[in-house]
Parts: C-alpha cells; structure tokens; sequence
C-alpha cells in the first residue's frame, strides 16, 4: 500500500474519532453553532473514503486505455470533496433558520465546549501532516483534506469561542449567527477547493514561477543547441508534463542531439520530481528567435 493511501486511511480514523466528539458535544449542549461544526466533520470523514478511493486509482500504472497514468483521479476526488462541501454549507444554513426562529437555552455547554475543543486540536495537527504529505508527494487529493481540515480547524476555534460567548451573555441569537457565519467561511472552502481542482482537470499551467525556473534551467543546461521554443506545462496529479522544441544545427548528428536532451532531463528531474518530458528535436531552419536562449 502507497504512503498516501496509508495516510488516508488515517483521515478517516481520525475524522470519525473527531465526528464523535463534536457529534456528542451537540448532543450535551444542543447548539446550532457546534451542529454546524459536527456536519463539516461529516464532510471530512466522506471526503476521506474519497480520497482513498482516488489515491488507489492513481497509483495503477499506466494502461493502453491510459498511457499517461490514472493520476487525474485525484482532482475528480477533490471536485467531489467541494460538492460535498458546499452541500455541508447549505445544510448549515438551513439549521441555523430554524434555530433562529426557535433559539432554546444551551444545556451542558462547558462540557459541550471542552469537547468540541479537544476534537479541534486533534484536527489541526492532523491537517499539519495532511498539508505537508500532501506537497511532499504532491498529491491533490491529500492537499484539498488538509485544507478542508485547516478550514474545519479555524471554524472550530470560532465556535468555541461563540458558544463561550452565548453562555456569558445568555444572548440566544448570538448562536444561530456563529452557525450562519460558520455556513459561509464552509461554502468558500468548497468553492475554493472546487476552482482549484477544476484547473487541474482542465490542463491549468504551473504557477509561473515553475515555469520561469525550468526555462533557466533548460536554457542552462542546452549548450550545444541554438534554441528552445514552444514551451508547453501542464499538471496532472503527482506528475508535471513538459515538452518543448530544441533547436540544433543541421549538421549535428542524432546522437550529439540526442546526449544534448539527455542532459537537458537530467538537470530539470533533479531539480523537480515527477517531471515527464518530451522534446522535439528540430534542425536551425526551424529557429523562432523568440524561445528560450540557451547560454
């Protein structure tokens, strides 16, 4: 079993340890604000069953039906993870209706509260590890579980302190107000979650600092040839497609060209993992005057 899949399966023991928790503080206090919290927790446990399942696809080697590899999954995971968010927002806003035309006396609240906050801190060392096993195998699917942690986590501290607040005030409408506001910082995370894994479906470029810096390099490490031109990115999962024209004179042999790409592949994959590169090898006449220079 792959790392991330192993970590994914820990997503969802700790999302489920983390939903009784918040489930039970409800339960004790009958907030609407720590309901609204307890339904994000739902959200993360379901986004996590997903995120295995993607995690799993995308680790099959690549097929005649996909030479390119199955990592794309991973950013239909995260597509659905959003959804599934955005619906946990609406859900909460509807709860927080009803709340406010019916608010009721918290029962239980500082047992209410010491939970919900013990499950808060499990959340955010959890979603700390999710962040960086996710950058560090560079996997979308890990990357949107830890964000909807961190986003969980933030909302969580919010209404901590919101019910803290309604039970030294006693003032009832404050709690139906934490949940609303809860419902809108959710629907953005899904939002957010949502546009950013749409881009990777969609064949979105790397920022562009990644691409300035494999310019450098390609234009570093080509000596021998003349240019490089049609520089194309794309990410897809885990792995960066590159591919670019290379510009040698007429008279160089194949092999000459072909050790100038070798090196050329050598510098970028030390430099990025997960890099595929493709390049086209093409004689001077074909020169654009316009593409990457080489030193």
């Amino acid at each position: 079993m792959a790392r991330g899949e192993r970590i994914a399966i820990g997503s969802i023991v700790v999302g489920m340890v983390v939903l009784a928790m918040k489930a039970v503080a409800w339960r004790l206090t009958g907030s609407a604000a720590l309901f609204s919290d307890a339904l994000e927790t739902t959200v993360n446990v379901a986004a996590g069953v997903i995120a295995l399942g993607a995690l799993h696809v995308a680790a099959a080697p690549a097929d005649a039906n996909h030479p390119y590899g199955h990592d794309k999954a991973e950013f239909f995971a995260a597509v659905i993870e959003g959804v599934l968010i955005v619906v946990a927002a609406l859900t909460i806003f509807l709860h927080a209706w009803q709340v406010w035309n019916d608010p009721r006396p918290l029962a239980h609240p500082f047992e209410g509260i010491g939970l919900n906050a013990a499950a808060t801190l499990l959340n955010g060392g959890w979603s700390a590890l999710l962040l960086r096993a996710g950058r560090r195998l560079n996997s979308p699917a890990l990357i949107a579980d830890g964000h909807h942690l961190l986003a969980d986590v933030v909302t969580s501290c919010g209404v901590t302190l919101g019910v803290g607040l309604v039970v030294l005030t006693g003032f009832l409408p404050l709690d139906s107000l934490l949940a609303a506001a809860t419902g809108v910082y959710v629907l953005l995370a899904g939002m957010r979650v949502i546009s950013s894994s749409v881009g990777g479906l969609m064949d979105a470029a790397p920022p562009a600092g990644v691409i300035q810096r494999i310019r450098a390099l390609v234009g570093e490490s080509a000596a021998g040839a003349l240019e490089a031109h049609d520089l194309r990115m794309r990410y897809a999962g885990r792995l960066t497609f590159l591919e670019f024209h290379l510009v040698v004179p007429g008279t160089m042999t194949v092999a000459d060209s072909h050790a100038i790409c070798d090196r050329i592949e050598a510098t970028l994959k030390a430099e990025m993992s997960n890099l595929e590169i493709t390049i086209h090898v093409e004689p001077e006449g074909a020169a654009k005057q316009h593409g990457v220079p080489v030193l």
